[in-house]
């Protein structure tokens, strides 16, 4: 191959250069509409508006001579109008409002109808004057020939009248509806009299709704327009509230069934929806001879003739069975679920290959519609489980329960995802049959899934943990093999996404975990990977909800070198990190740990290294402190931490007088201001601060009580192995008394007797010991009721670390009420006398 020429290079640059300069020359053409949209001086000219005019007259003027948006602007501002000068707003502005409307745009007329509802809903008159000034206006506009001016209208018009007296609804609304319902009116007009006349049904005594109402609901419901018909049906449930039982029996029902057998589907459907919604005012007999055969037809043709049936009956199916619940026999009862139980899996290929359900495989807007189905029957699933009786769940709804957590459209996992609570009450002691469908939600591909799964997710492992027969310690050892490692998968899931939402959500739902889960499992699983977010995760409210999370596991922690552990870390990673971005987060964590913890364990372990922050080189962590500082002034006890209080007053002191950055200077003076405004909290109750010392005495006191357990536990790990070398000695000591009684046909020597007499005066001397051990530790025993009094570092030191027997069982017994109490109600404020506490 022989090298290009260096003309042909430049050749081809050249023309590369002229497809840009054409690529250059369309953009310009493509700007020059732009620039011809520009104001020209005279529209300039026209557009300004005079600065002495005050607001009523500048209104007045731009709805006289102003252009369409400038008008609109005047009305969406006509509430402030209203709010600033009623009366010069209805005697100049109103009327000019009106001029417009007849000829304004749909965006005009949308704010304007937004504009009037304002004013209703903030009652700037009185109703009398907004219906003399406005009621008018509203009712022109209502059939505007834009459909969504019209709704737009019609909201403000609906929402009027639940304020409007019964004289000005019967003259202003009432009477002229009579003319607006007839069939010589316009199709807009008699759905809008649908609309009004369901809303006026509950403003009026029933001699009149019976009089003048009922006679214009049947004309409407026999109207030749279907979409008439169908609109009057969805209006005949507020009507039968309003008219009472024995009218909607003898009008309103026979109206119903006729509809149902409409020729017309969105009218049956409109029908059934409505007799589903009535079944309540029904007695036992309407619903066994007359609704209980309708809804069997549907239920037939839905599969066989009509299709579009199946969304509104799976919609509706769980207030439907519930209405019927007690007038179904045996069989009619198994023939609904079986019918659910269909539902559940309709569009779905079977193990066979091939869908029982339809004969033909599904295009595009059936697999749609069988999509939806499923979906509703997701939602009606706790009212199926009602129905059928939560003790039968596992042989009747168990395998159509699989079926939806495990459909594979999205919105069907996504409904049972926000059911999952629901159902996991209504099973109670049941509930650990569902507990691998929680797992398999927890690790859903969606996080759509996993998101709406969270909602309720500490109520759910709370009901997973303590809602079986069996003990809640037994519940815990089968639950946390496999969720342990879902939480974690959800979470990283999450993490990995750019879902950051629903990531904050998971951290904050997780700080539930000290209730489901030994403290040891959350220190390896789940402690660090909060810390790691907190140092690596580039959003703030996640790491926010990791460091109160975090702070939430270490106030749970029962081991005190753990404890410390974290402490370290945060302090030395967060509080003295290199990036200042780690200081802020170390500053957001001493919040938590005011907020959760007691004043004292803040005092001791986070107090001086947050005041280290005020010689921070970064003015943003110095300003952060600052604003901090009243709470960390709120943590101290005089005279037991005045110590503490002048290393903050000798910090405060430097600030102000060290401080360059302007900025943080002004921050700095209005906190001192705010120092010195604070009371300090003393030893002694105080009556201003009593709540807050109660609750802070609880906290301690909690926290002393986790000291407790641990040292607790440790003695259970002694006694444990004490209790294992003493039956270990036992049967040694029985192997040799079996020896000896054999060996007694043998003669022995008198030296060899005289050895063996030590020996056994050991063990006798052994047993005593131990006995004597087992009589000390159960009569130290009553010093476990009160541990209040216990005092110093310590507050188990001089326990006895020997028991035995029913000792031993007192102390487990204890550890767990300890633990009951701790983590089955954090934080609770005891209502105790002053004494109790000391």
């Amino acid at each position: 191959m022989h090298p290009l020429p260096l003309s042909a290079e430049m050749d081809f640059s050249q023309n590369s250069l002229f497809g840009y300069i054409e690529d250059l020359q369309e953009l310009t053409i493509i700007e020059r509409p732009v620039r011809r949209s520009l104001k020209t001086p005279e529209e300039i000219e026209r557009l300004t508006v005079d600065e002495e005019l005050n607001d009523i007259e500048r209104a007045v003027y731009l709805l006289s001579s102003g252009q369409d948006i400038q008008g609109t602007s005047v009305i969406a501002n006509l509430p402030f109008l209203m709010r600033q000068n009623p009366a010069e707003t209805l005697r100049r502005v109103l009327p000019k409002v009106r001029e417009v409307l007849h000829v304004a745009g749909v965006e005009m007329q949308l704010t304007a109808a937004a504009s009037f509802l304002t004013i209703l809903q903030e009652e700037s008159v009185s109703i009398h004057t907004y219906s003399h000034s406005f009621l008018h206006i509203i009712l022109q506009h209502v059939e505007h020939r834009d459909a969504g001016v019209s709704n737009a209208w019609l909201e403000t018009l609906l929402s009027t009248i639940e304020s409007l007296p019964k004289e000005i609804l019967r003259h202003e609304i009432l009477n002229p509806l009579v003319s607006k319902a007839q069939l010589s009116q316009t199709l807009q007009s008699r759905l809008v009299s649908c609309k009004i006349l369901g809303r006026l049904a509950n403003k009026f005594e029933a001699h009149v709704i019976k009089r003048e109402i009922l006679p214009l609901m049947k004309s409407l419901c026999q109207d030749v327009e279907y979409e008439v018909r169908s609109c009057m049906c969805h209006q005949l449930d507020t009507i039968a509230q309003g008219i009472g039982a024995e009218l909607t029996k003898s009008v309103v029902l026979p109206e119903l069934i006729e509809l149902t057998r409409d020729e017309s589907s969105s009218v049956r459907l409109a029908a059934f929806e409505t007799l589903v919604n009535l079944l309540e005012i029904f007695d036992t007999d309407d619903r066994s001879q007359t609704i209980l055969p309708l809804v069997k037809s549907f239920c037939e043709k839905s599969f066989k003739t009509d299709e579009t049936i199946l969304l509104s009956l799976s919609l509706h199916l769980g207030k439907l069975c519930h209405g019927l619940y007690g007038i179904l026999t045996p069989d009619q009862h198994l023939r609904f679920l079986e019918f659910y139980k269909k539902l559940c899996t309709l569009g779905l290929q079977q193990e066979n290959g091939h869908n029982d359900n339809q004969a033909l495989p599904p295009n595009l807007e059936q697999e749609k519609r069988y999509a939806t189905v499923r979906k509703n029957c997701a939602y009606n699933f706790p009212a199926m489980i009602v129905f059928v009786d939560p003790k039968n769940f596992h042989m009747e709804l168990y395998s159509s329960f699989f079926c939806l957590c495990h459909d594979p459209e999205v919105p069907v996992r996504h409904t049972i995802a926000i059911c999952f609570y629901e159902v996991s009450k209504l099973l109670s002691s049941g509930v650990y049959l569902i507990h691998k469908e929680l797992i398999a939600l927890l690790q859903d591909e969606s996080l759509e899934v996993l998101d709406a799964l969270v909602d309720h997710l500490p109520e759910t492992l709370e009901l997973l943990t303590t809602g079986g027969e069996s003990s809640v310690q037994e519940n815990k050892l089968l639950t946390v093999p496999d969720l342990i490692p879902a939480l974690t998968a959800a979470e990283q899931r999450a993490a990995s996404s750019l879902k950051w939402r629903t990531h904050e959500k998971i951290l904050q739902k997780y700080g539930c975990l000290p209730q489901i889960i030994s403290s040891d499992q959350i220190y390896y699983r789940f402690l660090h990977r909060m810390f790691a977010i907190m140092m690596t995760n580039n959003v703030l409210p996640v790491q926010k909800a990791a460091s109160r999370t975090l702070c939430i596991f270490l106030r749970y922690n029962r081991k005190q070198e753990q404890r410390h552990e974290i402490i370290q870390k945060l302090v030395e990673q967060l509080g003295q990190g290199k990036s200042y971005w780690y200081r802020l987060r170390f500053l957001d964590t001493c919040e938590f740990i005011i907020e959760l913890f007691s004043k004292s364990f803040f005092c001791k372990y986070f107090f001086l290294p947050a005041l280290e922050l005020t010689h921070d080189p970064v003015a943003n962590v110095r300003m952060k402190l600052c604003y901090l500082l009243p709470k960390v002034k709120s943590t101290l006890k005089i005279p037991a931490d005045k110590h503490l209080l002048q290393q903050l007053e000798m910090c405060i002191r430097k600030l102000l007088c060290q401080e360059k950055d302007k900025d943080v200077l002004a921050i700095v003076k209005r906190t001192v201001l705010e120092l010195d405004r604070m009371e300090m909290s003393m030893d002694a109750f105080q009556k201003r601060f009593y709540e807050k010392d109660l609750l802070d005495q609880e906290k301690e006191r909690e926290e002393l009580l986790l000291l407790e357990m641990e040292q607790l536990e440790k003695e259970k790990q002694q006694n444990e192995s004490r209790t294992s070398s003493d039956k270990m000695f036992e049967k040694k000591r029985k192997d040799s008394k079996t020896s000896t009684i054999l060996q007694k046909s043998i003669p022995m020597s008198v030296a060899g007797s005289s050895s063996s007499v030590p020996s056994t005066s050991k063990e006798t001397k052994k047993s005593k010991l131990v006995r004597s051990q087992s009589f000390s530790s159960q009569a130290l025993h009553p010093k476990y009721g009160n541990l209040e009094k216990c005092t110093g570092k310590n507050p188990t030191a001089g326990y006895s670390t020997s028991v035995t027997g029913s000792g031993k069982s007192s102390l487990l017994s204890y550890t767990e009420n300890l633990e009951n109490q701790i983590l089955r109600s954090p934080g609770r404020l005891r209502k105790k006398t002053k004494d109790s506490w000391r």
